[in-house]
């Protein structure tokens, strides 16, 4: 397939909601040239969201692991951030047979939204890594930044 022949896929998914973020991932959809290989690309985008977001989660437990009160909190938040996840996805796609109601790009697509929902909450536990302003009033749980571990 030409460069110019995979461009109108790499369209279609970014129209279609998939946009994936990672450089990888663009160049996946480049060499893709058929639905199951743009499906590939979009799990292989969404794995490594799931992976970035995991080392991000082990180090706020790292960084943190003398505050028992808040990473028992945190484990709440991030289970009940899965059960998000996946209700914002069945949301999205609400029929009780996606794969058959929203056609072959349904993989593809699914595995988008949860790699845009993963990186955004990767974002979110970053910011207990960025640590607060000085003088952040708000800040709770989160120590100042460059405050000693």
């Amino acid at each position: 397939m030409t460069a110019t022949a995979s461009l109108p896929l790499a369209g279609l998914l970014w129209i279609g909601g998939l946009g994936m973020a990672s450089a990888h991932a663009g160049d996946c959809l480049d060499r893709a040239q058929n639905q199951v290989q743009i499906d590939a690309c979009a799990a292989s985008d969404f794995a490594a969201a799931d992976r970035e977001l995991n080392a991000v989660y082990a180090r706020v437990q790292r960084d943190y692991a003398h505050d028992a009160a808040f990473l028992g909190k945190l484990r709440l938040a991030q289970r009940a951030w899965i059960a998000f996840r996946d209700a914002e996805l069945a949301a999205r796609y609400p029929d009780a047979d996606p794969a058959t109601a929203y056609g072959s790009a349904y993989p593809g697509c699914a595995a988008g939204v949860k790699a845009e929902l993963t990186r955004a909450r990767t974002t979110q536990l970053e910011r207990w890594l960025d640590g607060a302003a000085e003088g952040e009033v708000c800040a709770g749980s989160v120590r100042p930044a460059g405050a000693p571990d």
